[in-house]
């Protein structure tokens, strides 16, 4: 009796056990599995901040530091106003006890115990014991701040370049954010200063002694103080930080739950979620109460009834957060389109912008992609903008501005030599550069020009033939071949020509070029630039030979080693991080790379790397991502290759095929339509699809187009952990 009352009570625990454990994974939703420390640490550039915001939020903070390792915080951030900014205005809070005068310290604490999500954030400053609990609203936030007992609580508010004013239990005022864009702030707390005093660097209010916790709410605006007060009113009641980040988490979860996942490990999960949160911390939505501020002119409008978004590196993003976002959020994606057409009207040449952000276009990195994401959306459906004024402003910024990288100015020489000749020159070693507006930094990069202004002008023929301009439909379309103008077949890479047409002697495709590469290419090198035509793969697979020589090109640029130290290597390309072999998983231009041999017939090779990447170089940990993420445009790609396909060639309404992480993929399209990816046997050996069925009809090609899920459908894959080396190889690319 009492063996089989033994076995009975261990029975019992052990279903109990099974069954918390299965409530407790029910019981997470997708916002538990964010960590926004994952990148913290960077491999050799700028790292990932882990920013505290709502989806596609103006308020937007991260911790103010000078690295993750560092013990010490520069004060509490107000807002973040720029992706990766500092903030434009911050405070810090302080204990003084004694009777020795007060002097206000450097903006500098020490601090422990930091804990952060999305929606959330509190710390610790221990050399003062004060503890400081945060959450953001939409365009206002609150802090409660926990003083000793036995102290006199003080608030300092950093002045410098700001104007900042007091009274009563209000501090309000501005700060410049670039250009002539101010961020104004209003800020209310639930105490009434005892002193204020100014001084050169700050704002100091003294609270009354023993005041034990203090609240402190605010509104941002880029309009008004008075209209800062207003989005407070608007979203803030009181000081509850519970009940605001209440709020942040359910708004979290309506957001990522847009793709709901199955299967896959805790920390797989972690990743996916992680990157999808990062999609949404940009571009942000600037309209209040009806009406936005425009750094682009500098004034206020009426947004009628639209968001006016802002603060995107298109260059980036136009690869694969644009397109996930049709997918998501179809919505919010036409009205960011109609946000930048907006943009190139405010702005002095009508062009379409490339960096917009709070204060203008920045007109960073080369090239004009705003076109491709104008392309990619109309393509898949969205026609809630106006194509005529976006096909406008997306001509002129790549006729009429110049292409030269990082510049703002009108076309001029380069530019009709590119014309002329459908290349862009570059100079020979120790040639001196005279050409105004050339970058003495950025340079030339000749041939990321090149191929990216014929990615640019095919685009321009997709908007131009949904237009009906044949005329132009017919002259981008030839121009997009000017990729062809600097293939040199001797060598089979792309090879910057000189002004007379002489390719340029002695690069070497791993390292040549300067710094980043910039004298030739961009950040990246020779090998990466090689596959840099998205939007023609059958001519580059020609170029090359054929899918044999195709696959063999590819495959060399995964095994060839540096050749080389790599703190040599490294410190001419800093950006090319994250390497196999020549591939950097760390830029953008390599994100579609991995996908190409679905092109020339061995998509299982695909397969293998996207889920050797996947493992290698995302990860959760302080340094799971592998270069520059650029909020959104890296994290995008993990989102699309996790749950099992990637758009190769944004303009195209076509999704390639890869290896999905997780056993079941639910994506919310909008409108009651759900796309649905079941990977049978998926695991971490069973990469490799066997057999495929689409909306349950026998699959055999290694992509399918939008219109085969716009409105909702299923693709089943079955899973296994050796190559079906005849799988997907039924459709061979075609010219555009």
């Amino acid at each position: 009796m009492k063996t089989k009352s033994k076995f009975f009570a261990l029975t019992a625990i052990l279903f109990l056990t099974v069954l918390c454990s299965r409530e407790n994974a029910a019981g997470q939703e997708p916002v538990d599995y964010v960590n926004p420390y994952i990148g913290s640490i960077s491999h050799m550039l700028v790292p990932t901040y882990p920013t505290v915001c709502l989806p596609n939020s103006m308020m937007r903070i991260f911790p103010l530091r000078t690295d993750f390792t560092g013990n010490r915080l520069n004060g509490l951030p107000l807002i973040v106003t720029s992706h990766r900014s500092a903030s434009t205005l911050n405070f810090m809070p302080y204990a003084h006890s004694g009777s020795t005068p007060f002097v206000p310290p450097a903006m500098s604490l020490s601090y422990d115990g930091e804990k952060l999500k999305p929606y959330r954030y509190s710390v610790y400053f221990d050399e003062i014991d004060v503890h400081a609990d945060y959450a953001p609203s939409r365009q206002s936030a609150v802090y409660r701040l926990t003083f000793p007992q036995e102290s006199a609580p003080y608030l300092i508010f950093g002045i410098r370049r700001s104007e900042l004013k007091t009274e009563g239990q209000v501090i309000s005022g501005s700060k410049s954010a670039g250009g002539k864009t101010k961020v104004y702030f209003y800020a209310e707390t639930d105490a009434r200063p005892v002193q204020r005093v100014m001084t050169d660097d700050a704002l100091v209010l003294e609270y009354p002694a023993g005041t034990a916790k203090l609240g402190l709410r605010y509104g941002v605006s880029f309009i008004s103080i008075e209209q800062a007060r207003k989005n407070l009113e608007r979203e803030i009641a009181g000081y509850d930080v519970e009940a605001v980040a209440s709020e942040g988490r359910r708004i979290w979860n309506e957001a990522l739950g847009k793709i709901r996942i199955e299967g896959g490990t805790d920390n797989e999960k972690t990743v996916f979620y992680t990157s999808l949160y990062r999609v949404y911390e940009r571009p942000v939505v600037l309209s209040e109460d009806g009406r936005y501020y425009s750094g682009f002119d500098n004034r206020v409008h009426d947004d009628e009834g639209r968001p006016f978004y802002t603060d995107d590196w298109i260059w980036d993003t136009y690869r694969a957060a644009h397109p996930l976002r049709i997918l998501i959020d179809s919505k919010a994606e036409s009205d960011i389109i109609r946000s930048y057409v907006l943009m190139a009207e405010q702005s002095e040449n009508k062009w379409m912008p490339t960096f917009p952000g709070v204060s203008g276009d920045a007109r960073c990195m080369n090239s004009n992609h705003g076109v491709a994401m104008v392309a990619d959306a109309w393509a898949k459906g969205l026609q809630d903008f106006d194509l005529e004024k976006a096909y406008e402003a997306c001509k002129g910024s790549v006729e009429e501005r110049s292409l030269i990288p990082w510049s703002n100015i009108p076309a001029g020489e380069l530019d009709d030599f590119y014309k002329k000749n459908g290349y862009f020159p570059a100079l020979n070693a120790g040639e001196t550069e005279t050409v105004r507006g050339v970058n003495s930094w950025e340079k030339r990069q000749p041939v990321a020009v090149t191929l990216g202004t014929s990615y640019d002008h095919w685009c321009l023929s997709r908007l131009a033939t949904a237009l009906g301009r044949k005329d132009d439909a017919e002259r981008f379309l030839r121009s997009s071949y000017n990729f062809r103008n600097l293939f040199n077949p001797a060598t089979g890479f792309f090879h910057p020509k000189d002004k007379d047409g002489n390719f340029i002697s002695g690069i070497d495709y791993r390292i040549s070029g300067g710094p980043g590469a910039r004298d030739y290419y961009d950040e990246n090198n020779g090998y990466i630039y090689r596959w840099d035509v998205q939007h023609n793969i059958a001519e580059l697979i020609a170029l090359l030979g054929g899918n044999e020589a195709f696959i063999n090109a590819l495959e060399d640029m995964f095994n060839t080693p540096y050749g080389m130290s790599r703190w040599e290597f490294y410190n001419t390309l800093p950006d090319h991080t994250g390497n196999v072999g020549m591939f950097s998983m760390a830029n953008e231009p390599s994100l579609h790379i991995p996908y190409l041999y679905n092109y020339a017939g061995q998509p299982w090779r695909t397969q293998k790397r996207i889920r050797n990447l996947l493992e290698q170089w995302f990860r959760n940990d302080l340094m799971g991502v592998p270069g520059d993420e650029d909020g959104g445009g890296m994290s995008a790609f993990v989102v699309f290759s996790q749950m099992g396909f990637y758009p190769v060639t944004p303009g195209s309404p076509a999704y390639d095929i890869g290896s999905p992480v997780f056993s079941r993929v639910s994506i919310d399209l909008g409108k009651g339509n759900r796309f649905e990816i079941e990977a049978v046997n998926a695991s971490a050996d069973n990469k490799y699809i066997q057999s495929a069925t689409l909306n349950g009809k026998p699959w055999n090609k290694p992509r399918f187009s939008h219109d085969d899920i716009s409105a909702g459908g299923k693709l089943r894959l079955v899973m296994g952990d050796k190559p079906n080396k005849s799988w997907g190889i039924a459709e061979p690319p075609v010219n555009p």
